[in-house]
């Protein structure tokens, strides 16, 4: 199948195999010159131990030999689409490296870290909500409230410059400069702890209390590391070809697909598989690289509760597909990935609002009162496919269009030309809270809610299209 499949059944040696040069030969005066520095050390490295509040972190394994001092220099090499960045523990420890979150979960640039916003900037500039009760058509009492805007947070980790957990929240600054307020209480990524493979201290696991500053840095030269799963997801609604994320979680070839046999349980390296096939709801076919076909069940990975499968399809940003709506996937090379330089900064999203009626407002753009950047995604959902487009991708929104077997559609035409029908519903659905256009720079800006959208129009320079996977559509 490839140098992919043959590359990555390697991937488990982590350990930097470089070797320091020097003299062997060493008078008494250098010995003794030594002695009294590394007593020095010792001492200093006592004197910070007392001053230590929490305990170490967990580490997994030590480097095998003494690495070279650490440098972060973008890569063109086999292994530039893996995380990779500076961690700040809260005793002040620093371990750079590659990363990998929850130790087994998100390992890509084109990865979502996942998070809740609880306060939204945007929310001043609208008018308040207005709810009412009826009877008989007649209103008997009717008030205004706050807009709850309260909404899930995802952002590729190409896009994110630092992470900061701060007390009750998390502070994420993208590239862009934009800064974003987590509640660090709600779901997230940062629940799951992180491990690095930093150059001195080994593999290093460290948990969420322990953590200061991450710093997303361009991945520099590794000894060693896996190979990001690519291949063609096949599904009622088409093909998709991209970097794959099995389960939302396994996303490179050293990672396991478990399940049940007939024999008993199994765990299968996906570097040893060339295809996975839908057998039934609780069931999939695994055909190995030599061709041995072997049923799987019993598990969530291979059923109903499998959580999806990520693609990172270039031509929609990704998508999501559920188990019901997966028919199929064959792997293939996809190479390295994305690197990290390859995520250009987002820019404010500018374009035109056509109302209903007939008025057009143009200017600076916020989605949904929420997204406002180029780099953050529309949301909406097709035939058991979630699609996350990254507004630098579309051209155009249409909020009425067909209806398909009782389901409301909105059409998005893309950059490419490509008109998708999607369904009303996420961020092209009722609960869309309406748009806010800056016009002329103007701070004070005009709002139209979603039901008197009747177009929307996004300008697009070209630098903007995301790097999002490298394989062909099939």
């Amino acid at each position: 199948m490839g140098p992919f499949f043959n590359r990555d059944s390697q991937a488990a040696t982590w350990h930097d195999t470089r070797v320091l040069d020097g003299d062997p030969v060493m008078t008494r005066a250098k010995i003794a010159g030594v002695v009294l520095v590394l007593l020095a050390f010792a001492l200093a490295a006592g004197y910070r131990a007392l001053e230590h509040r929490v305990g170490p972190p967990a580490v997994v394994s030590s480097p095998t030999t003494t690495p070279e001092t650490t440098t972060t220099p973008e890569i063109a090499g086999p292994h530039a689409g893996l995380l990779y960045g500076r961690v700040t523990t809260d005793d002040g420890a620093m371990y750079e490296g590659r990363l990998r979150w929850g130790g087994d979960e998100e390992a890509l640039w084109g990865n979502h870290f996942n998070g809740f916003r609880d306060e939204n900037p945007w929310i001043a500039h609208a008018p308040p909500e207005r709810r009412s009760i009826e009877v008989l058509g007649i209103e008997i009492a009717g008030w205004e409230r706050q807009r709850d805007l309260g909404r899930p947070f995802m952002a590729r980790f190409g896009d994110i410059a630092r992470i900061e957990p701060r007390g009750r929240a998390i502070r994420l600054t993208l590239k862009s400069g934009a800064v974003f307020v987590l509640d660090r209480f709600s779901a997230d990524d940062l629940a799951d702890g992180l491990r690095v493979w930093d150059g001195t201290h080994g593999v290093v696991d460290l948990g969420e209390r322990q953590i200061r500053t991450i710093e997303f840095l361009p991945t520099s030269r590794l000894g060693g590391g896996p190979y990001p799963l690519h291949g063609t997801v096949r599904t009622r609604q088409g093909d998709f070809t991209g970097f794959v994320q099995w389960d939302q979680e396994a996303c490179v070839g050293s990672d396991a697909l478990d399940g049940h046999t007939a024999d008993g349980d199994l765990s299968l390296r996906f570097d040893t598989i060339r295809s996975i096939a839908r057998r039934s709801r609780d069931s999939a076919l695994v055909t190995l690289l030599q061709g041995r076909e072997i049923v799987l069940s019993g598990t969530r990975e291979v059923g109903s509760g499998n959580g999806g499968i990520y693609v990172d399809d270039p031509r929609y940003g990704r998508v999501l597909i559920s188990w019901d709506a997966f028919e199929r996937v064959d792997f293939s090379d996809g190479g390295a990935g994305p690197a990290y330089g390859d995520f250009p900064p987002g820019r404010p999203l500018t374009g035109s609002v056509l109302t209903r009626s007939g008025r057009r407002l143009a200017g600076r753009l916020v989605y949904d009162l929420d997204e406002s950047e180029t780099t953050e995604t529309l949301d909406a959902p097709s035939q058991g496919v979630d699609y996350l487009i990254p507004f630098g991708l579309v051209a155009s929104i249409v909020p009425t269009g067909l209806e398909e077997r009782g389901v409301q559609r909105a059409r998005v035409t893309l950059n490419s030309g490509e008109v998708l029908q999607l369904e009303r519903a996420g961020d092209l659905g009722e609960g869309n809270a309406g748009l806010l256009i800056f016009l002329d720079g103007r701070q004070r800006p005009e709002y139209v809610p979603w039901t008197d959208v009747e177009q929307v129009d996004l300008d697009h320079p070209p630098e903007l299209d995301p790097p999002m996977g490298r394989g062909d559509h099939r």
